[in-house]
Formats: structure tokens, C-alpha cells, sequence
């Protein structure tokens, strides 16, 4: 992933935090509901960024091969 799309994903998250806080939701249906506008926060922020650059944030990239190797993640991984 690259840093906006960690960016996004962690306001997705953020947002949903805050939804759950503030509506505090007892049943399944209500913590999907709380789970989807939280989701919509990140994706129609990721959406004008994108028509205000002109430019993607979704990747095919995996954001440790952007020069930021540690080699802790192919440990133990066969080949």
C-alpha cells in the first residue's frame, strides 16, 4: 500500500471509532451501519483528492517495495 492509502484506510477506521462512540450501536445491523459511514467518510474523501490531482490513490504497488525494505516480512516465507 502506499502512504495515502494508509492514510485513507486509517481514517476509515478513525471515523468508524467515532461513529461507534458517539451512536454507541448494540446489534450487528447497527455496527454495519456505523462500519459503512465511516467507510464512505474515507472513500469520498479519497475521491476528491483524486478529481483535485488527477492522479489515483488506489495502487497495485506494495509501499515496502517503495525503498523502504526491512526484510522482516519474507521471513519464513518460502520462495
Amino acid at each position: 500500500m502506499t502512504e495515502l492509502e494508509l492514510i485513507f484506510s486509517m481514517l476509515g477506521e478513525a471515523s468508524t471509532t467515532a461513529i461507534v462512540k458517539t451512536k454507541n450501536p448494540k446489534e450487528f445491523i447497527q455496527n454495519k451501519v456505523a462500519a459503512k459511514q465511516g467507510g464512505r467518510i474515507a472513500g469520498d474523501a479519497r475521491k476528491v483528492l483524486e478529481i483535485k490531482t488527477g492522479e489515483k490513490v488506489v495502487s497495485k504497488d506494495n509501499y515496502l517495495h517503495e525503498g523502504k525494505k526491512t526484510g522482516q516480512l519474507n521471513k519464513g516465507k518460502k520462495k
